[in-house]
Order: structure tokens, then sequence, then C-alpha cells
């Protein structure tokens, strides 16, 4: 049973990728808020939500036990690696991604910001304590309201392009677009739950601490959402959508994952090899930063995915190797 779920789990993303994106498209037209905003913000937190599932289990189930520090750090900086170098570098080297403006002059550099403060705010306390959880929580309902906002005035005008999706998509009722994105919502939920069950009974059974289980098979577990939500919206040529969604899950992944999961109990640092780990995720950023602002031209093309790819196979490498 555990298999056909586990293979079932795969089906299942793909196809809450695909609702997930055909509804956000939809309701962004309708609104006239820009796909790139909608990736950043609703598919972003619905693609998050394996993630703080995961913190929230974890908080609720183990807040007497060490061992849950390991797993909601692990998992949160785990999975903003897979995001940048492998989902978003297996998304370009499917379809090269353009970098939007708003990307490299609000997306990108909050991104930034919210993963030095989190590596400040654990170098120097070592924990994410409730004052610090609501702080978080406060800077993304700001983060979402700006980008809100930034879209709706920007987006008075609809492009002839955009005009003709949306002629399409208002043929659609709002409450189909609704009813698929719920439905993208509970297949990527539950079928990250099914996937994670998998590769954690296989991890178990090769007696891997949980501080590489978290890093590597439950944020890659995690992580299938936005790769599976990526690459529908490669192939459907959304690239707003595909960047958005992956810069957007890492800003919720540290202000909403970490912040509601503290707001629930503290988070300690209890493993030092975590602020390794950290220091792998901030330079897969830095390597982002570097492709944007200075090599792609605003267009990630397929060779600079594959590096981006064989960056987190080298991570993988030496997280394996370490914990021999």
């Amino acid at each position: 049973m555990d298999n056909i779920l586990f293979l079932l789990s795969f089906v299942m993303l793909f196809l809450g990728g695909e609702f997930l994106v055909k509804s956000s498209v939809d309701i962004a037209l309708k609104m006239r808020i820009s796909t790139l905003v909608v990736g950043m913000t609703v598919v972003s937190f619905a693609t998050s939500a394996p993630e703080l599932f995961v913190g929230i289990k974890s908080a609720l189930d183990g807040i007497t036990d060490p061992r849950f520090y390991d797993i909601t750090f692990g998992n949160v900086i785990g999975s903003n690696i897979a995001n940048i170098t492998l989902v978003l570098g297996l998304t370009a080297m499917v379809f090269q991604i353009k970098i939007t403006k708003q990307t490299y002059l609000l997306n990108y550099p909050v991104m930034l910001f919210t993963s030095v403060l989190f590596g400040v705010i654990l170098y120097f306390t070592e924990e994410i304590s409730r004052v610090t959880g609501f702080v978080f929580v406060s800077i993304l309902i700001a983060f979402v309201f700006i980008l809100i906002k930034k879209s709706r005035k920007e987006n008075t005008q609809l492009s002839e392009e955009e005009r003709k999706e949306y002629q399409n998509s208002v043929k659609t009722p709002f409450y189909v677009s609704a009813l698929y994105m719920i439905a993208g919502v509970f297949l990527l939920a539950f079928g990250s739950e099914f996937l994670v069950n998998g590769v954690g009974k296989i991890a178990e059974s090769f007696n891997i601490s949980e501080r590489v289980i978290s890093v590597s098979l439950v944020a890659l577990g995690t992580s299938i959402p936005e790769l599976a939500t990526s690459l529908v919206a490669a192939f459907r040529k959304e690239s707003n959508l595909a960047i958005g969604n992956l810069i957007g899950s890492n800003i919720f992944n540290v202000l909403a994952v970490l912040g509601i999961t503290s707001i629930i109990t503290p988070i300690q640092l209890n493993n030092s090899t975590i602020m390794n780990d950290y220091l792998w995720m901030m330079t897969s950023i830095l390597l982002l930063g570097v492709l944007i602002y200075i090599l792609s031209k605003k267009i990630l093309t397929r060779i600079e995915g594959a590096f981006m790819f064989l960056f987190y196979i080298v991570f993988m490498y030496f997280l394996l190797v370490n914990c021999i």
C-alpha cells in the first residue's frame, strides 16, 4: 500500500501543479493582477504548504524533542536550496526563464534580505523566538500588501497578449477557477505527504540522522510541489509564474514556516552543522543573484539552469558523504 501511495504521489503532484497554474492565471487576469504577483503570493503559499505542515506538525508533536529543531530548520534550509538550484535549474533547462524588472528590483532583494535576516538571528541568538516569529509574519504581510498594491497600480491596462487571455478567462466562472485552485492545493498537500512518508521510511532504513533526512529527502519531498508547479508553468510558457513561485516560496519558507512555527513554540539551534547548511543556502541565493544581475541578461538560459542543477548535485554529494 505504501508503495502504491508513493507512486500515486507523483501523479497527484503533477495534476496539482496543473490545476494550480491554470486557476492562478485565470484569477490573475480576472483581478487585473500580474501572474508574477500571483506566483509570488497565492501559488507560493500553496506550494509552501508542505513545509508549513511539516513545521507545525513537528512543533505540535515534538516540542520537548530536540530533534524537532533539526527537522524544522533542515526542512526550510534544504527546501530553499532545492527551490533555487534543483527546481529553478531544471525548469530553466526545460524552458528559458525571462527575468522581469520586478524580479530583480523587488522580489529577489526581498528574498536576499529575509535570508540574511534569518542568518543574523541564528548567528547571534541561536533561536527563532515567538517575538521574532511575529516579526517574520508581519514582514510577510507587509510584503504581500506591497506586491498587490504595486501590481494593481501597474496593471490597470492589460497588454495585447493578456487581453486575449483575459477574454478566454472570463468565459470561466470565478467559482470554477477557485475550485481548480482548491483541488490543486489538496492534491499538492496530500501528494507531498505521501511522498514524504515514502522517502522517510526509505531514509530511516539506512539509519540517517534527522538533520540529513530533513535537509535532503524531506526538503526534496516538500519541494516537489514547487518543481511540479514550475515545470507545468514552464510548459505553459508562464515563466513569470515559474520564477515568482520559487522566489516567493523561499520568502514564505522563512517568514511563514519559521514565523508561524516559532509562534507555536520557539525554535532553537541545537545542531551547529545547521549553520553549514545555511551557508550552502546563502551560496545558492548569491549564485542566483550573479546570474540575474551579471550573467543572464534578463534570461536564465538552459546552460545556466544546468549549472544551478549541478550545484544541487554537489551539495547533496557533500551532505551525504559527511553523514557516512
